[in-house]
């Protein structure tokens, strides 16, 4: 279960607002954090508390390929994103970085920066707790579940290669 504060943004959020590409040569975590939605609000990473959720529309992430941009996303300690659609390669770096995010084509449009929202990976569901509204979203396969709850694909593989028996 993730709960927290949300962040609301807009459709089309690219790879350059998440993390603008002067910043590309940076490959520390908590430094690409602190530059994270620097392309929309320089101030946002001072702003966030660990634990807080982005909603945004449809397309987030959207725009270049680079890894960089979920990874900033979760080092300045975004618990999740929800949008109405993501970029393919988007969403595929996220889940392998282990950045919890989900599709809900019906949250968006009452949702309120600041609400409070709950989700609940494991049953699909998204509970606005400020308005009590309840939307659905996509649920993911068993095994996209664990490598977001591993940290990511290469924690996910190292522990699937520690429980093998010999």
């Amino acid at each position: 279960m993730i709960r927290g504060k949300v962040w609301k943004l807009d459709h089309d959020v690219n790879t350059d607002v998440i993390l603008p590409g002067k910043y590309l040569h940076i490959s520390d975590p908590v430094t690409l954090g602190k530059h994270c939605f620097e392309g929309i609000d320089i101030e946002f990473p001072d702003r966030i508390n660990a634990g807080d959720i982005v909603v945004a529309g449809r397309n987030f992430g959207c725009g270049s390929s680079r890894e960089h941009a979920p990874v900033a996303i979760k080092a300045v300690g975004v618990a999740a994103v929800v949008a109405i659609t993501f970029a393919r390669i988007f969403y595929r770096n996220a889940i392998n970085i282990g950045l919890p995010i989900f599709e809900s084509p019906e949250l968006y449009r009452d949702i309120r920066e600041g609400d409070i929202l709950q989700i609940d990976e494991r049953n699909g569901t998204l509970t606005n707790l400020t308005s009590a509204q309840k939307s659905t979203m996509s649920k993911f396969p068993e095994f996209i579940q664990e490598i977001i709850e591993s940290g990511g694909l290469i924690n996910y593989g190292k522990r699937r290669l520690a429980n093998m028996n010999p």
